[in-house]
């Protein structure tokens, strides 16, 4: 029940952040960064309660863990996600009026979301470098890559990958796979060409393509693939 509880919390978190993402009209890569901050590395932290030490003192953390501060979180990893990779970066005031418009249950201040932003990266060691490995970008590397090299590139849709993307965040599915982020991007860039490419122009053969430029294993990705076209058809 325990678990349950908290992958539906963590489904409406990430949800919580890619709509906060799309009325902040941020790149997708601030976006995906924000994601894999939050969903792949600091709620994970703090379910199983490893790593978080001085930064547990904070009444942010407090167990039962809230609904609205893991919503003041996401927001603040979206504002970090600017910091890096736009210039100027948002203002934190941009993310309080959001927070006032869409966290119902509790108010935070400017103060709070400094506060939260310190504590995200205390949980996280301060190590943000990881997010040059992201799956978006191996997603669009590839999707580059497809189009120099064959037509059909051209009809393969990146706003539908990024919308499974957002389902597999949404379903807490991401980080369950276990596997390289790589491996993700393959697998959803895959899915998505069997469902945008129309079939008579489907011809290329696109899962040997996919094994020979990431070097993935054929079979690991037909059942990522397989999992992963089971969320989408019941979307």
């Amino acid at each position: 029940m325990k678990k349950e509880v908290c992958c539906c919390l963590r489904g409406r978190v990430a949800e919580f952040l890619i709509q906060s993402a799309h009325e902040l009209q941020v790149s997708p890569i601030v976006k995906y960064s924000a994601l894999s901050l939050f969903v792949d590395r600091f709620y994970p932290s703090l379910i199983s309660r490893q790593g978080i030490n001085d930064a547990a003192k904070t009444w942010l953390l407090q167990l039962p863990l809230r609904e609205s501060n893991l919503q003041l979180f996401a927001l603040v990893a979206l504002w970090i996600s600017t910091k890096i990779h736009d210039s100027p970066p948002l203002h934190v005031k941009c993310f309080k009026s959001l927070a006032d418009n869409t966290i119902t249950e509790q108010h935070f201040t400017t103060k709070d979301f400094l506060e939260a932003e310190l504590v995200l990266m205390q949980v996280l060691k301060f190590e943000i470098g990881m997010l040059r490995s992201i799956a978006f970008r191996f997603l669009e590397d590839l999707i580059t890559k497809l189009r120099e090299v064959a037509r059909v590139g051209e009809q393969l849709n990146i706003e539908a990958c990024m919308d499974i993307m957002d389902l597999l965040y949404e379903k807490g599915e991401i980080s369950s796979f276990n596997t390289s982020p790589r491996h993700h991007a393959a697998s959803i860039m895959v899915v998505a060409y069997l469902i945008t490419v129309p079939v008579q122009k489907s011809e290329f053969p696109i899962l040997l393509w996919v094994k020979f430029v990431t070097s993935c294993n054929e079979e690991d990705i037909l059942d990522t693939v397989r999992n992963i076209l089971t969320h989408v058809l019941e979307a």
